[in-house]
């Protein structure tokens, strides 16, 4: 697909993998429109790239009903989505102190990260059915799952499953869509720099690079965002997970 003049929507955009997605896209003459639930940065985010900003909570079907409406509005019909928005807790399921995992924070991880991947696909994909698209390719979905749907980590059950649950969707919502010519692909990033990871000490980044065999270092943002202008670019692409992650196969901890 050509990017230049289509309209997109990246989901968690305001920062980390989905900020450097909406700047690639847009540098490719896309019309970017920005969901996030951090107004400041999410519209600060916008204003670069001279793209719009919406508050959306992927979770809410209100809240992406709104927001798709308001962004085609300002841009019109939405053929590239990217869903990137997500919460990474770490809890073991049973602390050191004997406490369960909370069920609010396990449910929490699995609406934002499933469900909220869930929710974006279905409402992006009605509203671009409807919008009657013609040619051999009317839309892409890519979905953000993470190495650690196969490689979970100690603390990581709640993430690690949300995950999981990405990459099975992927191939069935690839089928679903393809007589509607809507491909849907999901990336697996390894580890790579995120605002969460940047908190980090120096030493403890350089640490988990080292992890990584090939190349030994964190992932950079703008390496995701190349992979996703790979998948759009590619269109016999479809249903499939990509593992983008140096080789890395996460140890327990």
């Amino acid at each position: 697909m050509e990017l230049n003049g289509v309209a997109a929507v990246v989901t968690g955009g305001a920062s980390g993998l989905g900020n450097a997605t909406a700047k690639l896209l847009a540098s490719r003459g896309a019309k970017v429109a920005i969901f996030d639930l951090n107004e400041e940065v999410g519209a600060a985010a916008a204003n670069e790239i001279k793209g719009a900003f919406f508050k959306v909570d992927v979770s809410s079907e209100a809240s992406v009903n709104d927001g798709l409406a308001a962004a085609e509005a300002a841009h019109g019909p939405a053929r590239v989505l990217v869903n990137c928005a997500g919460v990474a807790p770490a809890i073991r399921i049973v602390n050191k102190e004997g406490v369960a995992h909370p069920l609010d924070a396990y449910r929490k991880t699995v609406e934002v990260n499933l469900i909220g991947t869930f929710n974006m696909i279905s409402k992006f994909a009605a509203r671009l059915i409807a919008a009657g698209i013609e040619g051999e390719e009317a839309g892409v979905i890519v979905n953000t799952a993470s190495v650690a749907a196969y490689d979970g980590q100690i603390g990581q059950a709640a993430y690690a499953s949300s995950k999981g649950g990405v990459v099975a969707l992927t191939l069935p919502a690839a089928r679903d869509l393809a007589q509607h010519r809507i491909r849907v692909v999901t990336i697996a990033p390894g580890i790579f720099l995120t605002p969460m990871l940047m908190g980090l000490p120096q030493a403890a980044q350089d640490s988990l690079g080292k992890q990584v065999p090939h190349p030994s270092r964190l992932g950079k943002p703008a390496e995701y965002a190349q992979m996703v202008e790979a998948i759009i670019a590619n269109p016999m692409l479809n249903g499939e997970v990509i593992r983008l992650d140096g080789a890395i196969r996460m140890a327990p901890r």
